[in-house]
């Protein structure tokens, strides 16, 4: 099965859940995921997303910085993995294959992506241009990765609604729902080569006609 590595951030104190959901679904008689879960890398030594890892039987990394190419490519050649998986990845990367490496975005992209667009910044973001009448749905995003922040090809991309009487927290927690429900099956699409691209040129994107309905 193709061998995944997954990027996960958590916090210090918890967090990690996208992970945790990720190997769950490639588990069982009929997983959502057909991919080997071979590692997770988290920036906090000791937080939730070890805790997870330990507890389902994953290998865990700390990757405390710097977070160089060389770092990033030494980590993924260790783990053997063929694919990279971001699920709450705060950090910048660098140095690895953009045909290969996909991240989930908790918000519409490109308009609520960049540097320092992550987590409950998102959602305060998209409440407010919501009330300001700009916008009506939030999003479930999914793209792949390149050197700058959210720039790479967006290949998925759910509608998730926003209702008046929603907050950032309300939000945040509808858009996790869809998130675990969508990323295990999507992930499973992209490293079984249902969706693709060159690495160089977003037009090159190819997504199964299955899913062509959730492009932007």
């Amino acid at each position: 099965m193709p061998r995944v590595l997954v990027f996960a951030s958590g916090s210090k104190d918890g967090g990690g859940s996208g992970f945790r959901n990720l190997v769950l679904r490639s588990r069982g008689e009929n997983p959502d995921l057909i991919a080997d879960i071979v590692g997770v890398v988290s920036n906090h030594k000791d937080g939730g997303v070890r805790r997870h890892a330990e507890e389902l039987g994953v290998p865990f990394e700390y990757f405390g910085g710097p977070y160089q190419a060389r770092t990033y490519r030494r980590i993924v050649n260790d783990f053997e993995a063929e694919w990279v998986a971001l699920s709450g990845w705060l950090k910048l990367v660098r140095g690895l294959n953009p045909r290969t490496t996909f991240n989930i975005h908790p918000g519409p992209l490109p308009e609520f992506g960049g540097e320092g667009m992550y987590g409950h910044k998102v959602h305060e973001a998209v409440i407010a241009a919501f009330k300001r009448g700009e916008i009506t749905k939030s999003a479930v995003t999914m793209h792949f990765v390149t050197d700058r922040y959210d720039e790479g090809p967006t290949f998925f991309r759910f509608p998730v609604p926003i209702y008046e009487d929603d907050t950032p927290g309300s939000l945040q927690q509808r858009v996790n729902e869809f998130e675990h429900q969508w990323q295990p099956i999507i992930t499973s699409c992209v490293v079984n080569s249902q969706i693709s691209w060159n690495g160089l040129d977003p037009k090159s994107l190819i997504v199964s006609s299955r899913y062509q309905e959730y492009l932007p």
